[in-house]
């Protein structure tokens, strides 16, 4: 899946389609720059032998089978097969489907992309929400580090991967995968929280380059914003997204 262009991968579900549509149109709208758009299909990466994870249904959600605890989304783990999938080769962005830019996204491979000692760069945030339960029902999960791994810039050739295996991606906890712990050494770069806005918990005078929806958002009809800035970035995601129509 290597290409010559930067590349975005997006995660995918197929409950959240919409919310793919709308993130790669806000993309495009927002920069002259032509970005290789990857959506990281669960059956595609299957297919081709890199997936094999599994997880049951429970009474209280998806529960993954190798470490007995509960995940939402398809691309919980597929996320992190963005370095294989990139051939440990060039920077390569990951973005949870769930966002929709309002800014140029070529800042994050401009600028951040500089930063060649980091094996990966994210929003370091300090997230832990209150709620039990996700809008989809699904069982809310806190861990070490919750939401650095929902856009993250990959150096993918940074050496501090090289012992990353495709193995881990689908037998390690997820809170080991989403926490980073496979970087033992190399300190992670930091991309300023506007990149990674969330709703109900980021500043509202933090005017947000990147949207994330993490409370459910638009695509869910009873949603509704916890403030008023969660719902006017809402009525500008349901623009875009009438457009894709």
């Amino acid at each position: 899946m290597i290409n010559k262009l930067p590349t975005i991968y997006i995660g995918y579900d197929p409950k959240e389609e919409s919310y793919v549509h709308v993130l790669k149109k806000s993309i495009e709208d927002n920069t002259n720059m032509t970005y290789n758009i990857v959506p990281l299909v669960q059956n595609e990466l299957r297919r081709i032998g890199l997936y094999y994870r599994t997880g049951k249904m429970t009474d209280y959600g998806r529960v993954d089978c190798f470490d007995g605890k509960p995940f939402s989304t398809e691309f919980s783990f597929t996320r992190f097969l963005v370095p294989f999938l990139n051939q440990f080769s060039g920077l390569a962005l990951f973005m949870d489907c769930d966002m929709f830019v309002r800014s140029d996204i070529s800042e994050i491979f401009d600028t951040y992309g500089q930063q060649k000692n980091f094996p990966v760069s994210c929003i370091h945030h300090d997230h832990s929400p209150t709620a039990e339960q996700k809008m989809d029902g699904q069982i809310q999960t806190i861990y070490r580090r919750k939401n650095w791994s929902s856009f993250v810039l990959w150096n993918c050739d940074h050496p501090a991967l090289k012992h990353f295996t495709v193995a881990d991606v689908n037998t390690k906890a997820g809170s080991w995968l989403h926490a980073f712990e496979f970087i033992d050494y190399d300190p992670i770069g930091e991309i300023h929280h506007e990149w990674n806005w969330l709703d109900s918990h980021s500043p509202a005078e933090i005017e947000a380059k990147c949207v994330h929806f993490t409370t459910g958002g638009p695509v869910y009809p009873d949603w509704k914003g916890m403030r008023e800035i969660d719902n006017q970035y809402a009525e500008e995601w349901k623009t875009l997204y009438k457009q894709t129509l």
